[in-house]
């Protein structure tokens, strides 16, 4: 066990941070939302029903999608663009490892790659993909809870109900989406900068603390 949490005590932190906050997010979105049913004439849910309604669908996958789609655009984009100085780039001329042809005869090469074939042409492009699938797939299911909230909360102030072609062209959707994204967007340029200039000695996410500012890369 002291070996296993040495060598992921960086995920299973992550991971623990995780379900304490979306416990945090059950807990306190469970009172937010029976006094929004209250305030519109209906009743106070169970635990189970509400995390069944559109409410908690809409919170937790509006986030999620947000995440997904930062991290997919960033490892897409460190591809072909570059930042001088950033711990997040590549560097600007001369060879990269992460630009090497795979070689079966590595020594731990993963599977796919002593595979060959269709098998590594998918797993050159497995991280970006993945991260988009995810992307796609809290998207639809932000919508959906989206939607299902908007018309429960129609349904309670005897609104007609809004279908699922209005509510993609309307603004409830699309400014819930944006004011995640703009964040999302705004922590990557800050990391990418705020590393070119500044330091923490022992992260990854860091130049060494001795490095010069143009210095691209660990």
């Amino acid at each position: 066990m002291k070996k296993f949490l040495r060598e992921n005590s960086l995920s299973v932190v992550f991971f623990v941070l995780f379900l304490f906050s979306i416990a945090g997010q059950i807990f306190f979105g469970l009172h937010e939302y029976n006094k929004d049913l209250e305030e519109w004439g209906g009743k106070a849910v169970t635990l189970t029903s509400y995390l069944k309604s559109g409410h908690f669908f809409e919170a937790t996958f509006e986030n999620w999608e947000s995440e997904f789609l930062q991290m997919a655009l960033l490892v897409w984009f460190t591809i072909f663009l570059r930042q001088k100085g950033s711990s997040e780039s590549k560097k600007p001329e001369g060879g990269n490892d992460v630009d090497r042809e795979p070689s079966a005869l590595r020594k731990g090469a993963p599977w796919p790659v002593r595979k060959g074939g269709i098998w590594l042409k998918a797993y050159n492009n497995s991280l970006t993909l993945s991260l988009f699938a995810l992307f796609i797939i809290c998207f639809v299911l932000h919508v959906y809870g989206s939607l299902k909230d908007a018309n429960t909360e129609n349904m309670l102030q005897d609104k007609p109900l809004v279908s699922l072609g209005d509510y993609l062209t309307g603004s409830r959707l699309w400014f819930e989406s944006f004011q995640n994204w703009q964040s999302e967007f705004l922590s990557i340029f800050s990391i990418i900068v705020l590393s070119i200039f500044l330091r923490q000695k022992g992260s990854s996410q860091s130049k060494p603390v001795d490095a010069p500012h143009d210095q691209t890369g660990d």
